[in-house]
């Protein structure tokens, strides 16, 4: 191989092995605001409800299976803030009851 050859071959390798760094390093730092923001959007995604009242919360199996994965991923102090913003999204207007409810199930 020529010279030229072997620093473009270089080049590619020293290249692509940083690629690969900076996945990890992005896998590695997924920043809890990320998940947490995740949770809120999964959480809101489950519920059924009206204007009024969210009817699915002490009857769907995926709420307290998302709610359990939740309790293990997340830190305690911010169950709170997850449940608050996910409840907030539907818009209802029975807001604390849902809360309490949901509160209920995770056992807080």
């Amino acid at each position: 191989m020529k010279r030229t050859d072997l620093e473009r071959h270089q080049r590619e390798l020293k290249k692509s092995e940083k690629k690969k760094d900076t996945l990890q390093k992005k896998t590695e730092s997924m920043s809890p605001t990320k998940l947490i923001g995740d949770y809120i959007d999964r959480l809101f995604s489950l519920f059924r409800y009206d204007s009024e009242n969210i009817f699915n919360i002490n009857t769907d199996t995926k709420i307290l299976e998302l709610l359990e994965s939740m309790k293990l991923e997340i830190p305690e102090k911010q169950w709170d803030n997850v449940i608050r913003k996910g409840i907030k999204k539907t818009g209802i207007s029975n807001r604390e009851k849902a809360v309490n409810d949901l509160k209920q199930l995770i056992g807080s």
